[in-house]
């Protein structure tokens, strides 16, 4: 008597793909915004996740990326005019935290040359400035970087700058040191930020990397984050710089730096919030995927409840952001509630990146399942463009009207 056949195993459930963007908010943005999301999305998942796992182990920058990056067209991104590609605040921090959900490193990159050197350009130079200096670099023919913090000088810039401009004729005369530079070490513009001896003003130079004498780089070694960046000790002794590469469109002095930095506090927001991203998406898929005791560890009530809790950590931010972007937009964004959208984000990303790696376990350590990337990276971010402390003590005197700085 011929045994009957065994029943046919349904087929494999169809699984949700991770999407970070669990409020839609890149709804927001028209349909050509959203296009411009969607072609910086492939290019990041086809062009640089592919490779970017072994450029930060070898804490090298994948250069080859360059021609097709700038194919991208979103150097200068939320500037308008002088060859920029223009848009709202809200599609360059979606644009920023697209490229940080695969790598923050490269979204670094883009950060410093667009956000710090370019807008340095477009917010404190005169006009004759920003025609000579904003469309190369918006072609990508020029790469910025921007030089305020120094060896002994990080939170407190704004009144203990120690590198200085002396004038000399119709010539500045730069000399100090800037450190943790990002792009430094092969860019081709700097954005240099000195103390007048005269007025003791803090004044910006744009000062030509590769052409001016005693202007030297050391890359930083050993870093455990951010690896990918090139960042740089900036070494100036008698830097001569034309008077006419002089910052003379702002105030003339630290406002200027300030004001650059407002923005780029809030990018770092949408850059933060990438990371988490990033990590989410990635312990979610591993959770999807990764069989203990015969089952999907994504099926298990406690793995459940990290992922629902790094999804909350990312939906908050992502909201905080878009109000952000709505305020910068209507010119209303103040330095409170820029620190305010710093300080929150950074923190929520080191919950967000801790239980990402918590989720996968040991492989949480190793750089092939991505998540350790985000891990280490958010490290870097949760400090640099101001420290969650000093974030914090702008956001005290503004709510409280006393000042807690020493």
């Amino acid at each position: 008597m011929a045994t009957a056949a065994a029943p046919k195993s349904s087929a494999q459930k169809q699984l949700p793909p991770p999407n970070a963007d669990f409020f839609q908010f890149a709804e927001l943005l028209s349909d050509e915004e959203r296009a411009i999301v969607k072609k910086v999305r492939t290019y990041m998942e086809t062009k640089v996740q592919p490779i970017i796992n072994k450029y930060w182990v070898e804490d090298a920058f994948p250069f080859e990326l360059l021609p097709s990056y700038k194919e991208l067209n979103i150097a200068g991104l939320g500037l308008n005019g002088y060859g920029c590609p223009g848009g709202s605040p809200l599609l360059f921090g979606l644009v920023a935290m697209e490229i940080a959900r695969t790598d923050v490193s490269f979204c670094t990159f883009h950060g410093v040359h667009t956000g710090l050197a370019m807008m340095s350009i477009y917010l404190a130079g005169t006009e004759e400035q920003k025609q000579k200096w904003l469309p190369p670099m918006a072609r990508m023919e020029k790469v910025g970087c921007f030089g305020l913090t120094e060896p002994l000088v990080g939170s407190g810039t704004g009144a203990g700058l120690l590198t200085t401009a002396r004038r000399d004729g119709d010539s500045w005369i730069l000399n100090g040191q800037k450190r943790w530079i990002g792009n430094a070490p092969w860019c081709d513009v700097s954005i240099i930020w000195a103390r007048d001896v005269e007025d003791n003003q803090v004044k910006g130079f744009i000062v030509e990397n590769k052409t001016t004498p005693g202007f030297s780089v050391e890359k930083m070694q050993n870093k455990i984050a951010l690896k990918v960046v090139q960042n740089g000790q900036i070494t100036m002794t008698d830097c001569r710089v034309p008077d006419a590469n002089r910052l003379q469109g702002g105030k003339g002095t630290f406002r200027d730096a300030a004001l650059v930095l407002r923005g780029t506090r809030n990018g770092g927001g949408w850059e933060i919030t990438g990371a988490q991203m990033g990590a989410y998406e990635n312990a979610l898929k591993y959770a999807q995927e990764r069989l203990q005791f015969g089952k999907p560890i994504g099926s298990f009530q406690l793995v459940q409840e990290l992922l629902a809790k790094m999804l909350g950590n990312i939906v908050a931010c992502q909201g905080m952001l878009v109000r952000a972007g709505q305020l910068e937009t209507e010119g209303k964004l103040t330095d409170a509630q820029a620190a305010v959208v710093k300080a929150y984000c950074t923190s929520k990303a080191r919950e967000t990146v801790a239980w990402a790696r918590e989720l996968m376990g040991g492989n949480g350590i190793l750089v092939d399942y991505n998540v350790a990337r985000f891990f280490a990276d958010t490290e870097a971010i949760y400090s640099y463009e101001g420290t969650y402390q000093m974030q914090t003590l702008i956001v005290g005197k503004a709510i409280t009207g006393l000042s807690a700085f020493v």
